[in-house]
């Protein structure tokens, strides 16, 4: 923490290496019925250690005084990437891998993911979820998202 600009931007980096497998393996496995566990662990395991050898490489740099990489090193690009731009590279990595070790390994059988993906819900699903919904359901969605624009437009000006 010592060598950022504060805990806030240290924190920052921290979650942008982490974040990206937990959210491809959730985004996609929402959307996409051909995915499988094996698939999603790879993902997850990939990106886990990229996201690890990233904070390994940034932070002698950050810690110990007067320490960088000799310039042009593979360890100095690796530490001058700008973070959210790492956070991308690991997006896309987690994406790829997840995909091709899916359709590499055997397809979800359809009993163990109905209902789970949007691929596989049904009208009945659909129409259960959508009688669940009572009136104060929706009108503190709307008052929620009001509140989120309002502060949104508050703090960019």
């Amino acid at each position: 923490i010592r060598g950022c600009n504060g805990l806030y931007d240290y924190l920052q980096g921290v979650q942008a290496y982490l974040a990206p497998p937990i959210f491809v393996v959730f985004f996609f496995g929402v959307f996409m019925k051909r995915l499988n566990g094996k698939g999603c662990l790879a993902a997850l395991i990939i990106g886990f250690l990229l996201g690890l050898f990233r904070l390994a490489v940034d932070t002698p740099v950050k810690l110990i005084d007067d320490f960088n990489y000799q310039q042009g090193s593979f360890f100095w690009i690796i530490n001058n990437i700008f973070f959210q731009y790492y956070s991308l590279f690991i997006f896309i990595v987690c994406v790829v891998v997840m995909i091709v070790v899916s359709y590499l390994t055997e397809r979800p059988s359809y009993e163990k993911i109905s209902g789970l993906t949007y691929g596989t819900t049904t009208t009945d699903d659909r129409e259960k979820s959508r009688t669940s919904w009572t009136r104060a359901d929706v009108i503190f969605s709307i008052i929620l998202l009001a509140v989120i624009v309002v502060v949104y437009m508050y703090f960019t000006g």
